[in-house]
């Protein structure tokens, strides 16, 4: 494992839902929406996670089936607790285990919030483009960590970093710089794709600190395990100083944007 992913942490679903899902969920409806496939298809939903674009795939898009895999047991388990519906298999693997799916097998393969954490992205986005048939669709987004597309990420590593300087080299953006417009689409041609991109906006309201602290200290995701992994007094320094520079509304509600870059390609 690298240094730099030495926090990440992927077991605890219900975790990682209070730190991420709630804001993941409105960014996979809007790429449904935008993908604007008809019902009746076979997809496959690469890293799952604790299952945002599955359920959005269940209820926008009227699927024939969808094969869900991802690797971590605790995310999996979150997933099929909240979605009972026969249509769903979910399934234990990475992306190395696509290579056991037959070819042109599926009619839309997608990756939501999940292709940087693979080491061999090209190498995924060839297998899931060898598992579509002709005319399929593979499809996949990203946070925009490069431009800032994660405030509330961006706010808490630049408070972490001004207390412990190391913390830079944790940031989602040093760690995945190509999540810009112009690097998934070089990562999707020289997966043999013709890729178009766009830009997946959303804002995410904290109704007050503690909605915005609380998360960080569950421990599931990157930033909440470098947050657990600090000393009681030093965790409670980070926690003072995003206290004194978050950006407060009126009513002490704190709003930060997401943005996502969404690709898609015909097969």
């Amino acid at each position: 494992m690298p240094p730099s992913a030495r926090h990440d942490a992927w077991q605890a679903g219900d975790s990682y839902e209070a730190y991420m899902g709630r804001w993941s969920r409105p960014i996979a409806a809007r790429f449904l929406d935008w993908l604007g496939l008809p019902g009746g298809l076979d997809w496959l939903d690469l890293g799952c996670g604790t299952g945002a674009l599955t359920q959005a795939i269940l209820r926008q898009s009227d699927p024939a089936g969808v094969l869900a895999i991802d690797p971590s047991e605790g995310f999996i388990a979150t997933a099929r607790r909240a979605l009972d519906d026969p249509r769903v298999e979910f399934r234990l693997g990475d992306a190395a285990a696509l290579a056991t799916l037959p070819e042109a097998s599926r009619d839309a393969a997608v990756a939501g919030l999940s292709l940087n954490f693979i080491p061999d992205r090209v190498a995924a986005l060839r297998e899931m483009r060898r598992i579509v048939q002709p005319g399929g669709t593979v499809a996949f987004y990203v946070w925009d960590y490069p431009g800032g597309g994660m405030g509330f990420m961006r706010a808490f590593w630049d408070a972490a970093a001004a207390l412990d300087p190391a913390a830079r080299d944790l940031t989602e953006n040093r760690r995945f710089p190509f999540c810009t417009r112009e690097g998934l689409a070089a990562l999707a041609r020289d997966a043999g794709l013709e890729p178009e991109v766009i830009a997946m906006e959303s804002p995410s309201v904290f109704r007050n600190f503690d909605d915005f602290w609380h998360p960080f200290t569950l421990g599931a995701g990157p930033a909440p395990g470098y947050c657990m992994s600090l000393s009681p007094d030093a965790r409670e320094r980070l926690r003072a100083r995003l206290s004194e520079t978050l950006p407060r509304q009126a009513d002490g509600s704190i709003a930060l944007g997401t943005r996502a870059w969404a690709v898609r390609a015909r097969v």
